[in-house]
């Protein structure tokens, strides 16, 4: 994008007057919010200070060096994550094929060994060898061996059992609980959604009621809660809209309250989103709510709205492009929450596919870029419904429905509907 100071500066200009004014009522909400304003502050003012103004870039070489190191090798900090492996392997080969670097043979072949051992007997996958099955690590592998994308990888997924998985966690309301025995809540839904649509297990009875549920989870604020009652949360939003996206059913959402509330986490003066109302900027929201955009774009489309944009989604996509350049890069690698937070590959994943949600607009047959800053800085395009790289989505799509569905063999016209629709 030619002329970035002049951009900078205009938008600094016109969010510098809209920082957070709590009213002379200080809050301990109203006190961190202000901390992160001057931080971000001063991370811009020692930008503008360089000599002929860069563009801001990203730091590929970097982050590459990072994601690569952690597919092989942990730190003792990570021991928290003995239950999330699945999902590491996720974030980093996530975070890989947005920077477009390929994954050497022969280490795709060790994750795809690695998540075979965490495959449950009883079907869907654990968070590590040994462990019991839950629906999040099954999201999380289901989706790093469809980014592997090689036969072995798809061989790894007993369709079978994983359908009985899904079975064997859903409720009679329509809900779902993340493991037997677990906690409901709209990531569920999800989780599931997701992984039956893309490799072809989505019979009618295992979705029965949920469309109905998801919808009794979006509250007066226009946003989706974890739960039925509870407030408006960001992950939990996309999670409940991409699943109905996928059953084919975001049309009986509330589509313009919906937009009202996540167009309005975008922060005024950060650039970035935050989750919740009267929450912190948080750069893993980059993803969790611009990635809403895409969904409400075309919903909405759908419905007939004729005054859409054909170039750009309904966020300041170069405002949140300077905020992850500029405010969430570790210098050695990796990306972050907010400037003073440590790195991380959750965030570094989510943060690039928030960048890559800003950068690209549209589809394969309308397609346009928005890149900030030079063009090294582009990563390819993800898939809005799934978070992998859409000719990943189609590869998937492609080899799971050629083989029949299980349970009674007949393919579901839904499910092909879902298929067509997604692809």
């Amino acid at each position: 994008m030619d002329g970035f100071p002049t951009a900078l500066r205009c938008f600094n200009e016109c969010h510098s007057a809209e920082k957070f004014v709590d009213d002379e009522v200080e809050t301990v909400t109203s006190v961190e919010q202000k901390k992160v304003e001057r931080s971000i502050e001063e991370v811009l003012s020692v930008y503008e200070q360089i000599p002929n103004l860069p563009q801001p870039t990203l730091l590929r070489e970097q982050h590459y060096q990072y994601l690569k190191k952690g597919l092989r090798h942990l730190s003792d900090a990570y021991e928290c994550l003995d239950a999330s492996r699945p999902w590491l392997c996720f974030w980093i080969l996530h975070s890989l094929e947005l920077l477009e670097e390929p994954i050497p043979a022969a280490v795709a072949s060790d994750v795809c060994q690695f998540l075979a051992r965490c495959q449950s007997a009883a079907g869907g996958f654990s968070g590590g060898p040994g462990q019991h099955a839950h629906l999040a690590p099954t999201y999380a592998a289901v989706n790093a061996l469809c980014i592997i994308g090689t036969e072995e990888a798809f061989n790894i997924i007993d369709r079978e059992k994983l359908l009985d998985f899904l079975m064997s966690v859903k409720q009679p309301d329509g809900s779902f609980v993340m493991h037997v025995g677990g906690e409901v809540d709209v990531r569920s839904a999800y989780c599931a959604a997701s992984v039956a649509s893309l490799t072809n297990i989505l019979i009618p009875k295992l979705f029965e009621d949920t469309p109905n549920w998801i919808l009794s989870c979006q509250n007066w604020e226009g946003g989706l809660s974890g739960v039925p009652g509870l407030e408006a949360h960001g992950g939990y939003t996309f999670c409940g809209t991409a699943a109905l996206v996928i059953l084919g059913k975001e049309h009986m959402l509330d589509l313009k309250a919906l937009l009202r509330w996540v167009v309005s986490r975008q922060m005024r003066f950060e650039g970035g989103f935050q989750g919740r109302c009267n929450k912190l900027v948080d750069g893993c929201y980059s993803f969790w709510q611009a990635g809403l955009l895409p969904l409400l774009h075309r919903a909405l489309f759908k419905e007939g709205e004729s005054e859409l944009s054909r170039q750009r989604w309904m966020f300041e996509q170069q405002a949140l492009q300077e905020y992850l350049l500029l405010c969430c890069q570790n210098p050695t690698g990796g990306l972050l929450d907010k400037p003073g937070k440590s790195r991380d590959f959750y965030h570094t994943c989510y943060c690039l596919s928030g960048l890559s949600i800003a950068q690209h607009f549209g589809n394969v047959d309308l397609h346009h870029e928005m890149i900030l800053g030079r063009e090294e800085n582009r990563l390819a395009p993800t898939h809005p419904v799934y978070n992998i790289c859409p000719e990943k989505v189609a590869k998937a799509l492609q080899h799971f429905h050629r083989l029949p569905v299980p349970d009674d063999g007949v393919s579901d016209p839904a499910a092909s509907r879902s298929r067509d629709r997604q692809s």
